[in-house]
């Protein structure tokens, strides 16, 4: 599979504005919001809740950064961001089965819930602004 592609003005729009939000939610991690990210993380985890919080924010920069300035590897960028958005929606999960509030407006288990339905969206939202899915196309051709 290609590590780059050819993405539209639209697509690279969209990448840009997801790179911005994993910046802002990666020094969030790191600052101000880091006790509310400590909510999402389950009982179960082994390690210390700071712990998971801060690196997951250190990992939500690197990637960010990454969308905006790597663009040789794009497209690897795209599937291990889906991936990543995978593997924290557990901790959503959990944040909604244990009624944990968070933020302000995570203060309902309605907000909580219509919050899992976003994570899909942010995996596509990764996959095909990176043109991931695009190459993943390509190649089976």
């Amino acid at each position: 599979m290609k590590s780059e592609v050819k993405t539209t003005t639209t697509q690279n729009i969209f990448r840009i504005i997801l790179a911005s939000f994993m910046l802002i939610a990666g020094y969030s991690h790191l600052s101000f919001f880091r006790e509310d990210f400590q909510a999402q993380v389950p009982d179960w985890v082994p390690v210390s809740k700071d712990l998971v919080v801060l690196l997951s924010g250190v990992v939500e920069i690197i990637l960010g950064l990454a969308l905006l300035f790597w663009k040789a590897k794009r497209v690897y960028i795209g599937w291990f961001l889906g991936l990543f958005f995978i593997l924290v929606f557990p901790g959503n999960v959990a944040q909604y089965l244990d009624h944990k509030d968070a933020f302000g407006s995570l203060d309902t288990d309605q907000a909580r819930l219509m919050r899992l339905f976003f994570q899909p969206v942010l995996i596509a939202w990764a996959i095909w602004s990176t043109g991931a899915w695009t190459a993943y196309r390509e190649s089976k051709k």
